[in-house]
């Protein structure tokens, strides 16, 4: 009976793939609760799930603010989340109670630099528009210009954050006969020289480059940073990509630029808020290419995100070091 009461309360708020439920179901020493659905679980449900536990498993989609640090109470010492991304955690409340946080970097970078490279070519080639064409009749004979798109070669391409997933980017993007990568950020980066790319200021970026690629974390400087003078200093025949974060763009502006053809065509993954409302003005638009955030979205990168977001959780709570924890 004294093992029993000894196991340690971890709460999962949402159905995981397999890999990492059953690191947890197996581990001797932990008591798992899960929430057991495809769904977000509820606010309320939330509030009082965590109640007494020790540890947590919980996801982007999940707001862990200094309410649901209060209702969890002091017991609650590891927070692993399964993203890369910790904006919907409140670090500095964390940090303040002491607590360790674990994160999945690196294992979604191939899949979402996959995801970014497919999105480009499908926005800059119109192909959910074409594909609309095929099924609703428009196709009818060759026509010279119908139909035509951007292509990647001989083109400027430029990336904002060259970051893990923003050099895998530029990786992928250089067979397609890219002719000049520039990038931008806070300070230039060593490996850039290995995709050969030169290291700009933003407005030079802005104006230069044929496709931009938005891959920077979401921070107070790069919150809002797409806005109305951003999408301005793009060239007309420009294609804009975003995979990051959806509060980098400002929306409104960039429903603006697509419409009264400031810009050619936008593509993204990620919006404000997730999921878009099926009437909001940016889906009416036939040149934005609008994906329900699958960036990591494969089996394989799926599991193995599981996998270790359900190893920083253990770890954390044997007071071992984590395989990745977030450095506070």
């Amino acid at each position: 009976m004294q093992g029993a009461r000894q196991l340690m309360k971890v709460f999962v708020t949402r159905r995981i793939p397999q890999e990492g439920m059953r690191i947890l179901t197996q581990a001797a020493d932990l008591d798992v609760s899960v929430w057991d659905s495809d769904e977000p679980v509820p606010r309320a449900e939330l509030l009082k799930r965590v109640a007494g536990i020790n540890g947590m498993l919980c996801l982007l989609t999940d707001r862990i603010d200094a309410e649901v640090l209060d209702a969890a109470g002091p017991n609650l010492k590891v927070i692993s989340t399964l993203s890369v991304g910790f904006d919907h955690l409140a670090i500095d409340e964390i940090k303040k109670r002491g607590m360790r946080v674990g994160y999945t970097p690196d294992v979604l970078t191939d899949a979402t630099a996959e995801l970014t490279v497919a999105l480009l070519l499908a926005t800059a080639r119109r192909l959910p528009e074409g594909v609309m064409e095929v099924k609703s009749g428009g196709w009818s004979s060759w026509k010279p210009l119908w139909m035509c798109g951007y292509g990647l070669s001989g083109s400027t391409v430029g990336v904002i954050g060259l970051g893990r997933i923003g050099l895998a980017i530029a990786h992928r993007l250089k067979p397609f006969g890219v002719k000049k990568l520039l990038y931008a950020g806070r300070a230039p980066k060593p490996q850039a020289a290995e995709v050969e790319a030169e290291y700009v200021p933003l407005d030079t970026l802005l104006t230069e480059s044929d496709f931009i690629v938005v891959s920077c974390s979401l921070t107070p400087e790069t919150k809002g940073l797409c806005d109305k003078a951003f999408f301005s200093k793009m060239k007309k025949t420009a294609v804009f990509i975003n995979t990051s974060r959806g509060p980098v763009v400002n929306q409104e502006d960039l429903y603006e630029a697509l419409s009264s053809g400031q810009i050619a065509a936008a593509g993204l993954d990620v919006t404000t808020p997730e999921p878009l409302p099926t009437d909001h003005p940016l889906l009416t638009l036939k040149n934005c290419v609008v994906l329900p955030h699958i960036g990591s979205a494969t089996y394989s990168t799926r599991g193995t995100m599981a996998e270790l977001a359900a190893n920083n959780l253990l770890a954390g709570l044997r007071g071992t070091a984590m395989p990745s924890e977030l450095a506070l």
